[in-house]
C-alpha cells in the first residue's frame, strides 16, 4: 500500500542501517514517486507506476487518460483508470508514445470505447466515462515489477507482473458475476492507430498486431512500428466478439480494420481470471515464442518473484547506509528509475526491426531503444558505466545500428523504436561513444564507431563560422561533441582529427559579447542578435535562457571562468544563480534543476577553487528538489536523466565533462554508499564512500584520504574508482576552505603524485 511509507518516524526510532530492518534495497522502492503527469514541465516527473523488469521491453501499467502531453498514460491525480496496457515511457515530457494493447476487466453491459486518428479525440459511447473506472489510492500496492488496484466500478482487483518480453494480468471478480476484458487496440497515449488485425487461435489465445503510422504530436509524430502479440488466457472464454468505430461487430474469429476493439467473456465462479502476453516488434510468431521463453503456465506468484529478484540484483548494485528513511526510498526509486531504459528492443531469438524496414538479428550485444540523448548523456550514462557497463556496450551497438539503418551514417540524438524523433539538439551519442571508450567499454567496431562519429559531427556542427548562427545552446553543445570527438580520435590514433576538433571545441568564445558580459546568439555576417537580458528565453536557447545555457562549457571550464574575468567573478556569478533560484527548484529562470542543460552547474565550483559550495549545493538540490510521493521529483524525469543525477549526487560524485574521467567529490547523502563495480570491466571490486560524521547538518567535507592516503582534491579520477577501494571524507558543520585546493583541471599533473 502507498501508506506502507507512513512508518518512516518509527524506522528513525529504532536506526538508520537498512542492515537491522531486514530489507534489501528493492524493498525501498516506491513507484508513484514522480507518476504525475499534470503541471508540464513544472513539476510533473510524468514516470508511471505499473510493473516492468530491469531495461524490460515490457510496462504494464494503469492508464488514467489517453492524449495530450501524458508520456506515460498515468497521472497519481487521474480519478478514473481506462485500462493497462503493456508499454509505457518513463518520464517524458510532450505527447508520448506507446501505451499499446490496453485491457481492461469488467463486469456487465457491454461499453464500446470510440477512438480517432486524431490525436486527443477519444470519445466514450456512452454519456459517462464509458468504462472507466474510479480508483482509490489506499487501495493500490506499488512495488519493483508488480502493481495491483481495485477497480471500484465493478470491484474488480487487478494485478500485473512482467518479464523482459512478456506481461500477466491477474483479475479477481466478485464471485458472483461474469468477468468480461475488454481490449482497446488501436489504442495508444499520443494518438490511435492506423489500423489493427486481431485473430481468435482458439478458445483460450488470441493474436495480433496493430500498425501506427507517426500521425500526432510530441514522439508520436514521426514514430512508425507495428505492435505484435499473442495472448492466451487461463480460462476458457464462453463468448467473444468485436467492435469498431464503436460499432458491435458481433462474435467474429478474425477482423482487420481500423479503431478496432475485442471483447471476451467467461464463466462466473472460476476463480482469478489471467491473461498473459507476449510482445514483439517483428512478428506474431515472435510474440508467441518470447511468451513461451519467459512464461510458461499462469504461475503469477513465480513471476513475481522472478521479477522483484531482477530488481533485487540490479539495485543491489550500490548499498547505503546512513541518511533518513526518506533519503533511502528516493535514493532507490531513483535507482529504479535509472534503470528503465534504455530498454530491449530484441526478441529472444536476437530478431529486431530496424529503421531500414527491415529484420535484423542482433550478435553479442542486446539491441535496445529510447535513447533520450540530449538528457541522459550528462548522469544516467556515467551511472551506466559505473553499475551497468554492458548496458551501455548495448547501446554504442545500438546507435551505431541506427546510423547504419538510417542511410546517412549519422548517430541518433533521440531514439525510438529505432527511429530519430528529431527531439532535441546535440550530438549526443558522439558524449556517450567517447565516454564509453574512456571507461573501457569497447565492444564494438572501432572503425565503423569512428566513422558514425565522424559523420556525426560534420553533419551536426559550427561549421565554418565557428559558431551556429543565432544559436547560443547548438552553439556550446556542437563545441563540446567536437572536444569529445577529439578524444576518440586521439585513442584511436587519428592525430589530425585530434587536433583539428581540439581546434573546433574552443570557438564556443565566438559567441562571448563583452559588451554584454555573457554569451549572445550572433548572426553569420557577426553582428549580435537583439539582446532581452541573460534571463529571457529564447535568445538561441533551447528550453533554457542564455543564463542557463552559458555555463555549459564542460570542456574548457577554466576557459569559461577566464572569459568571466577569474575565480572570484565565477564564484561570485554562481553564487548569484542560485541564490535567487526559488526553494523548491521547480522550473525557474536561474538554476533551472527540472531541465538538463543546468545539471552539470553545481559541480563547476570546485575549478575556481571553491568546492564546499558544490557541497552545499548538491545537498541542497538533493533536499529541496526530490522528494516523496507523486510530486517527488521537480520536473519531468527524462528517461532516468533526472533520477540518475540524485543518484549520483547522493552517493557524493558526479561528473561535469563526461569522456575526461573525471567526477567531482561532493557531499553525500548517507553515512556510507558502497559500489558494487562489474566483474567484466572493473575486475568485481568494490568502491566504498565514507562520509565520517555525516548529517542533514555536517555537510561538509572537512578532510579526505583516498585507500588511507590524504588527499587535497574534490574529484577522483576513473581509473581510481574502477580499481576499488574506499574514500573516506570526514563531515562538519562549517566549510573548510582549505580543502579541495587542487582543482579539476590540475588532474593529469596530479595524477603522478597519488
Amino acid at each position: 500500500m502507498l501508506k506502507k511509507f507512513l512508518a518512516v518516524g518509527l524506522f528513525i526510532l529504532l536506526g538508520t542501517s537498512r542492515v537491522c530492518f531486514g530489507k534489501e534495497p528493492v524493498d525501498y522502492v516506491d513507484t508513484v514517486i514522480g507518476a504525475k503527469a499534470e503541471g508540464g514541465n513544472l513539476g510533473g516527473g510524468k514516470t508511471f507506476p505499473g510493473a516492468c523488469v530491469p531495461f524490460g521491453g515490457v510496462q504494464l501499467s494503469p492508464d488514467t487518460i489517453t492524449g495530450g502531453d501524458n508520456g506515460p498514460g498515468y497521472s497519481f491525480y487521474g480519478k478514473t483508470i481506462e485500462g493497462f496496457s503493456f508499454t509505457h515511457m518513463s518520464g517524458v515530457g510532450a505527447y508520448g508514445d506507446l501505451g499499446n494493447l490496453q485491457v481492461m476487466p469488467m463486469t456487465g453491459e457491454l461499453v464500446f470505447q470510440s477512438g480517432s486518428n486524431v490525436l486527443d479525440v477519444y470519445k466514450p459511447a456512452a454519456k459517462s466515462d464509458g468504462w472507466k473506472s474510479p480508483y482509490s489510492h489506499k487501495d493500490e500496492v506499488t512495488a519493483a515489477g508488480y502493481y495491483a488496484v481495485t477497480l471500484d466500478k465493478y470491484s474488480v482487483r487487478a494485478e500485473m507482473t512482467a518479464t523482459t518480453h512478456a506481461g500477466i494480468l491477474r483479475f479477481t471478480f466478485p464471485k458472483d458475476a461474469a468477468p468480461r476484458v475488454q481490449i482497446d487496440l488501436a489504442r495508444r497515449i499520443g494518438g490511435r492507430a492506423r489500423e489493427e488485425y486481431t485473430k481468435v487461435v482458439d478458445d483460450h489465445t488470441i493474436e495480433g498486431w496493430m500498425r501506427y503510422e507517426g500521425d500526432g504530436r510530441g514522439f508520436a509524430a514521426k514514430t512508425r512500428y507495428t505492435f505484435y502479440f499473442h495472448a492466451e488466457f487461463n480460462q476458457p472464454m464462453a463468448s467473444h466478439g468485436f467492435w469498431n468505430q464503436g460499432d458491435d461487430l458481433g462474435a467474429l474469429n478474425e477482423k482487420t480494420a481500423d479503431d478496432l476493439g475485442f471483447y471476451a467473456a467467461f464463466k462466473a465462479g472460476n476463480g482469478p481470471l489471467m491473461m498473459k502476453a507476449g510482445i514483439s516488434f517483428v512478428s506474431i510468431a515472435n510474440a508467441k515464442e518470447n511468451l513461451a521463453a519467459e512464461m510458461s503456465g499462469f504461475d503469477f506468484e513465480k513471476v513475481r518473484a522472478n521479477a522483484r529478484e531482477m530488481w533485487a540484483k540490479a539495485l543491489g548494485k550500490i548499498d547505503v547506509e546512513g541518511g533518513a528513511e526518506a533519503d533511502r526510498i528516493i535514493f532507490y526509486t531513483a535507482l529504479y528509475h535509472a534503470m528503465i531504459d534504455p530498454r530491449t528492443f530484441q526478441d529472444v531469438n536476437g530478431e529486431f526491426f530496424g529503421a531500414d524496414k527491415k529484420v535484423h538479428k542482433a550478435s553479442g550485444y542486446t539491441q535496445r531503444t529510447i535513447f533520450s540523448g540530449w538528457d541522459v548523456f550528462r548522469s544516467e550514462f556515467p551511472l551506466l558505466t559505473l553499475i551497468q557497463p554492458g548496458v551501455v556496450n548495448d547501446e554504442v551497438n545500438s546507435l551505431m545500428h541506427g546510423a547504419e539503418f538510417n542511410g546517412s551514417g549519422v548517430l541518433p540524438r533521440w531514439e525510438l523504436l529505432n527511429t530519430e524523433s528529431g527531439v532535441m539538439l546535440g550530438n549526443p551519442a558522439v558524449v556517450v561513444m567517447a565516454d564509453a571508450w574512456r571507461s573501457g567499454i569497447r565492444g564494438f567496431d572501432k572503425d565503423k564507431a569512428y566513422a558514425d562519429a565522424l559523420a556525426t559531427v560534420t553533419k551536426n556542427s559550427n561549421g565554418e563560422l565557428g559558431y551556429t548562427a543565432g544559436q547560443i545552446s547548438r552553439t556550446l553543445e556542437y563545441a563540446y561533441s567536437d572536444w569529445c570527438m577529439a578524444r576518440l580520435a586521439g585513442w584511436m590514433g587519428n592525430d589530425a582529427d585530434e587536433k583539428m576538433f581540439d581546434a573546433k571545441a574552443l570557438t564556443y568564445s565566438k559567441i562571448w559579447d563583452p559588451g554584454v558580459n555573457w554569451f549572445h546568439g550572433r548572426k553569420a555576417d557577426g553582428t549580435w542578435i537583439d539582446w532581452k537580458g541573460r534571463e529571457a528565453a529564447g535568445q538561441g536557447c533551447v528550453e533554457s535562457n542564455p543564463y542557463q545555457q552559458g555555463w555549459f562549457v564542460p570542456q574548457d571550464v577554466p576557459g569559461l571562468i577566464k572569459l568571466m574575468g577569474g575565480d572570484e567573478k565565477f564564484v561570485a556569478e554562481l553564487q548569484t544563480f542560485f541564490e535567487k533560484t526559488p526553494k523548491d527548484f521547480l522550473w525557474n529562470d536561474f538554476y533551472n534543476h527540472p531541465n538538463e542543460p543546468c545539471h552539470h552547474v553545481a559541480f563547476l565550483f570546485p575549478y575556481a577553487g571553491a568546492p564546499w559550495l558544490t557541497q552545499y549545493w548538491s545537498r541542497a538540490i538533493c533536499a529541496r528538489a526530490y522528494g516523496l510521493g507523486a510530486d517527488g521529483i521537480c520536473g519531468n524525469d527524462d528517461v532516468g536523466q533526472m533520477s540518475a543525477w540524485y543518484v549520483l549526487a547522493a552517493a557524493g560524485i558526479h561528473p561535469v565533462a563526461p569522456g575526461d574521467g573525471i567526477f567531482i567529490v561532493t557531499s553525500p547523502v548517507f553515512e556510507k554508499v558502497t559500489i558494487h563495480l562489474d566483474e567484466h570491466y572493473a575486475g568485481g571490486h568494490i568502491f566504498t564512500i565514507i562520509a565520517k560524521g555525516n548529517s542533514a547538518a555536517n555537510i561538509y567535507i572537512q578532510s579526505a584520504t583516498l585507500n588511507g592516503k590524504p588527499i587535497d582534491c574534490a574529484w577522483l579520477r576513473w581509473e581510481e574508482i574502477i580499481a576499488g577501494g574506499t574514500l573516506e571524507l570526514v563531515m562538519g558543520s562549517e566549510p573548510n576552505k582549505n580543502w579541495g585546493k587542487i582543482r579539476p583541471q590540475q588532474a593529469n599533473e596530479a595524477a603522478n603524485s597519488r
